[in-house]
């Protein structure tokens, strides 16, 4: 008799958007899904699933930019391993507004919840993720420090760049831990930070990455890459 293994994602954002699109995604896949929340409600969208997706799913508070919520969620996950861990909660600036304009607290305020809190967060649930496991973050076509020729969203670029720099510090202090380290970049999707002009839907968008993680899977170390499987110029 086969025994199969429910493998488990923590989604880290899943309240909306991406983030709610890829825990629907893992639970359609069979896949058990610790989605975190800022606040839970009994309408959120992601009690909109079977019943089958129900029991395989567990809906946590958690607002990175608080150490104390992170720290009360990782001891509440103590003892657990984790598949893949995916880093997707973050906020957007104004595109037009630039470096030279752009205020102490609003930079701070970007920085903290695009780069350091993600970071903090993979940081604190690393340990739960065993050798061949994934960690990811949401990351950005803008977060390409070479790619950038035309400006704007100054501030959001800055915080992906930083976040992607983050990352590959990690994956140079850990290369002996085999595992698979991923900067994702979703494309421009149509969602409440991309905007109605986006030209991909997020389903379009979630199944890529789904599949190019799983592709990814056996694979340790750290890519830049984006949901159609190709490589992102740092």
């Amino acid at each position: 008799m086969t025994t199969t293994t429910v493998k488990t994602v923590l989604m880290v954002g899943a309240s909306r958007g991406l983030g709610l699109g890829l825990a629907k995604e893992y639970l359609r896949r069979g896949w058990r899904v610790i989605a975190t929340v800022r606040e839970v409600a009994a309408d959120s969208p992601l009690r909109d699933v079977s019943d089958d997706q129900q029991a395989r799913l567990e809906i946590e508070r958690l607002d990175i930019n608080l150490p104390e919520q992170v720290k009360a969620l990782r001891q509440r996950l103590a003892g657990r391993s984790i598949d893949l861990l995916f880093v997707n909660a973050g906020v957007m600036s104004p595109p037009q507004e630039k470096i030279g304009n752009v205020t102490t607290e609003e930079f701070c305020r970007v920085l903290v919840t695009n780069a350091l809190s993600p970071l903090r967060v993979v940081e604190a649930f690393k340990t739960l993720v065993p050798a061949g496991g994934t960690i990811a973050v949401m990351s950005s076509n803008l977060g390409s420090a070479a790619n950038n020729e035309k400006g704007e969203a100054e501030v959001y670029r800055a915080s992906k760049v930083a976040l992607n720099s983050l990352m590959r510090s990690l994956a140079a202090r850990e290369k002996d831990v085999p595992r698979v380290l991923l900067a994702m970049d979703p494309g421009w999707v149509r969602t409440d930070m991309g905007g109605a002009r986006a030209p991909l839907d997020v389903d379009t968008s979630v199944r890529g990455m789904v599949e190019v993680i799983d592709a990814q899977a056996g694979r340790p170390g750290m890519r830049f890459i984006n949901y159609k499987g190709k490589t992102v110029k740092w």
